[in-house]
């Protein structure tokens, strides 16, 4: 019985640290954005250095938790979104006022660029003039005297003569406007583009871009991460779920019948000449296989959240049936190592093992609140 233990151990072990040792930079979050943050952006303090391109840092503020990423020359921003697909980043303004830093924007520094730019002219103009023509005006650039308004057209700059020009500067836009005037709010975000590293394509396949070693600078596209969910390790996830663990959950059944039988042929009968049979009594089995549905339903369980954020050294999937967790799973958590997993398949391991399946170490029932 003890060796089968061991097997399904080993088994276990085996193949989480076969999948998990290709992802040593695993996702990160702050707070409740609901992107991830990955290679090749690095959430300092949380991940290895190693984890991230060089110029791709993040920081998680701690009061209200935003996703920050300072621009050399330029300043902070917030982190709205991360698309690793297209590779795109959606900034904004803390203060609200995204013109303003535009003035003075400059990613010369930086590993990003424009998706798309075009020229404008930023004028400003007495507030009667600009009531008047009905432009639209950014107003965290205003004042009480004087509007200030933006066009991409010189004739309209030398039409409005009443006007100062305060800046001509390529902005960027989402698109190139036909309109030649600024029409949109300039409260929206700032989408940036970076070329290097280049994981369009391992993004494409599935895969998860990354350093190849903690000693390298080249990167490599990680195609069988527990993140990259490539189609020869689902086809391998489901072979060891429907035959090796059913296979050997079935001669764990069988060894515990066979051993059952084994002892009760340990039971020493006795014929005495007088015709009376005395027969020896059967010591206690004592043997302990698993914990009972009270010890079990003590240990914490709860409904995983959208962030799919587990506390303690947890990863992003179950280690007895190698899923992936999803947001509302039932979780639970083995008190003292705090390893979780979906309560189901602990719920079942714990009836057959009173022991955590990952750092061995047998739990003591969770003291009732």
């Amino acid at each position: 019985m003890e060796i089968l233990k061991t097997i399904i151990f080993f088994f276990t072990f085996l193949l989480f640290q076969t999948i998990q040792a290709r992802n040593e930079c695993p996702s990160r979050f702050c707070g409740k954005n609901q992107f991830a943050i990955r290679f090749p952006f690095l959430l300092q303090g949380h991940q290895p250095q190693n984890c991230g391109y060089p110029g791709f840092n993040l920081s998680c503020t701690s009061q209200k938790p935003e996703v920050v990423i300072n621009i050399p020359d330029s300043g902070d921003f917030l982190v709205g979104d991360i698309n690793y697909m297209i590779q795109e980043i959606q900034l904004f303004d803390p203060n609200g006022c995204l013109p303003k830093r535009l003035m003075s924007l400059n990613l010369s520094s930086s590993p990003f660029t424009f998706t798309y730019s075009q020229n404008f002219t930023f004028l400003s103009c007495p507030i009667d003039l600009v009531m008047k023509s009905r432009l639209t005006t950014i107003d965290c650039l205003g004042n009480s005297t004087a509007s200030v308004v933006a066009t991409s057209s010189m004739d309209h700059v030398k039409a409005m003569n009443m006007c100062s020009t305060i800046v001509s500067m390529p902005i960027p836009v989402s698109w190139p406007h036909r309109n030649e005037w600024l029409a949109f709010d300039f409260k929206e975000d700032l989408r940036l583009t970076w070329d290097v590293p280049n994981c369009v394509d391992c993004e494409s396949k599935g895969g998860i871009c990354g350093f190849q070693n903690s000693t390298s600078n080249q990167t490599h596209c990680f195609i069988d991460t527990i993140t990259g969910q490539s189609r020869g390790l689902q086809i391998f996830r489901i072979i060891v779920l429907s035959i090796v663990i059913p296979a050997i959950m079935c001669s764990i059944i069988i060894s515990c019948f066979l051993c059952f039988i084994g002892r009760r042929r340990h039971v020493v009968v006795s014929a005495p000449r007088n015709g009376t049979a005395a027969v020896a009594p059967q010591t206690p089995d004592t043997t302990i296989i698993g914990l009972d549905d009270s010890t079990i339903e003590s240990y914490t369980k709860v409904i995983l959240g959208e962030s799919r954020r587990l506390p303690g050294p947890n990863g992003a999937t179950c280690p007895i049936c190698l899923v992936d967790y999803d947001p509302k799973d039932i979780i639970r958590c083995i008190p003292q190592c705090e390893h979780c997993f979906h309560s189901d398949c602990i719920d079942e391991w714990l009836r057959m093992n009173g022991t955590c399946p990952l750092c061995r170490n047998s739990p003591s029932p969770s003291r009732p609140v």
